[in-house]
């Protein structure tokens, strides 16, 4: 009855369309107005509604339009010799994770699925970890994500190994184009590096509300810091007007801005009135493939030569202020530091204890770690280690598979672990089969032991002589920044003191 009512109350056309049919069904002929009907009726019809604005909304879109390009680095010289026998963004980090799962999870976390990682040195574990760790679950039919390294290679186009970071997207530049055509519209260019932890949605949206050709992530700094980061000057917008690379006395002082506007709180902004470039950006494609292929086809960096240049050329570049704890981990004491401040809870910047944003690795389904009666003050345990009685290990990491003898004194240092469980056949081709890991009675202070090395009993990596650099590399290890670093697959004889 109620539906009869209301179709009444329509006309003829109107009850078509509410009984599912469409005008033009029934045929009639039709009797056309008078012309001054007409007129009346169009001038109270109401003005056709303009089109909604499209709105991208960047938590539901972000995985079609943004795709992420880590870059892995150059031969890791100043890691060296951590990244002997590995890519830079392999190297182990806190016990059970290694540096690209940084990046890369920050990524998942901001649901960016789409991800490449460009590096040329010592790839193959770096592959391994990626395949293994994350395309199984990244991609799938709907998701169509992906975690891949792109190792540089010649080509009949290029016979030049990467050059720079920029040129390294250069060579790949043919394999981005065809992710533009699949709707990717801005590329996240980022470090493998970086300990850090950010929602690159915020970073986005900020690059897509300023309509930039290029976004910068800046570090705010105080003076005191500001001089060992390249740094940038601003406006009233946050639109960066210069660069200045690690200046120093008035030329420091002369790159001061108020970094409020920036959304730093003033408190801050006063003590920190400095910038600082992380090494992160986002592009949009069509700047990026500009920038590369046609006004600085021979520019080889990012940082010092074209987003300097996009800026001289007139392209818009902003900047966008980072609040969280940041470190580059580009050198031996760097990444020493950074490791050793996890274990303790009094002084940590950064957690892997947070369920918002995690930082994901490969699952290895190891066994649970052994503590057999020994003590363990601020450290860090990574998963199936076996530490014997009589040990003691005080603000130190000790990575995945780690074997401590009894009666060992671990202090202020680093053991990464094992990449496997060795057999007892495979330990009788070591001198005396001694197993992979720390020997009875040793003791390790201020030092990284890398994985897989085998330190006898009785020995002491303590730089005795207290000397900042040392390379000892033919008997398995050397000395960088004070610190004893025990080489990868090394073997160090029962009683060595050094």
């Amino acid at each position: 009855m109620l539906q009869q009512q209301q179709l009444r109350g329509l006309g003829a056309q109107q009850r078509l369309n509410a009984r599912g049919l469409r005008g033009g069904v029934v045929s009639r002929p039709s009797r056309k107005a008078p012309e001054h009907v007409q007129q009346a009726a169009q001038a109270e019809a109401p003005a056709a509604a303009t089109p909604a604005p499209v709105i991208l909304n960047i938590d539901a879109d972000i995985n079609k339009t943004v795709l992420s390009i880590i870059l892995g680095g150059g031969a890791g010289t100043r890691l060296y010799p951590l990244t002997k026998k590995r890519a830079k963004p392999a190297v182990p980090l806190g016990a059970n994770y290694r540096l690209i799962d940084i990046p890369v999870s920050n990524c998942l976390n901001s649901n960016i699925n789409k991800m490449y990682c460009l590096t040329q040195f010592n790839s193959a574990s770096l592959n391994r970890h990626l395949s293994q760790a994350y395309n199984s679950s990244v991609g799938g039919i709907h998701s169509q994500g992906f975690v891949e390294v792109l190792a540089a290679s010649q080509s009949n186009v290029n016979k030049n190994w990467f050059q720079g970071t920029a040129d390294a997207v250069r060579q790949y530049m043919w394999l981005f184009d065809e992710a533009v055509r699949d709707g990717v519209e801005d590329f996240l260019i980022l470090s493998g590096d970086h300990l850090y932890r950010m929602d690159y949605r915020d970073f986005v949206r900020k690059h897509k509300d300023s309509n930039a050709a290029i976004t910068i992530a800046a570090l705010p700094c105080a003076e005191k810091e500001a001089s060992a980061f390249g740094l940038m000057k601003i406006n009233a917008e946050g639109v960066v007007t210069d660069f200045a690379e690690k200046p120093k006395g008035d030329a420091l002082r002369s790159m001061q801005v108020d970094t409020s506007v920036l959304g730093v709180d003033k408190e801050t902004a006063s003590v920190k009135p400095y910038i600082a470039s992380m090494g992160i950006y986002v592009m949009q494609a069509k700047a990026l493939r500009e920038l590369l292929l046609n006004t600085f086809p021979n520019a080889n960096d990012f940082g010092n030569e074209v987003i300097p240049g996009a800026r001289e050329v007139g392209m818009k570049v902003q900047a966008y202020a980072f609040q969280g704890y940041w470190e580059d981990i580009g050198t031996v004491e760097a990444f020493y530091n950074s490791n050793l401040a996890l274990a303790d809870p009094a002084t940590a910047q950064f957690s892997f204890y947070d369920r918002d944003a995690p930082i994901y690795t490969m699952s290895r389904f190891l066994p649970p770690s052994k503590l057999m009666d020994c003590e363990c003050v601020k450290s860090i345990i990574g998963d199936g280690c076996v530490i014997k009685s009589g040990t003691s290990v005080k603000n130190s990491i000790v990575g995945i598979r780690s074997l401590i003898g009894a009666d060992c004194h671990i202090e202020d240092s680093m053991i990464m672990g094992s990449d496997y469980y060795e057999t007892l056949e495979e330990c009788e081709y070591v001198p005396g089969c001694m197993p992979m890991g720390v020997g009875d009675g040793s003791i390790v202070r201020r030092a990284i032991i890398d994985k897989n090395a085998r330190v006898g009993p009785r020995c002491q990596i303590i730089n005795k002589d207290g000397v900042k650099e040392s390379n000892q590399e033919g008997k398995g290890w050397v000395i960088k920044d004070g610190i004893v670093v025990i080489v990868k697959d090394s073997y160090i004889p029962p009683g060595t003191v050094m």
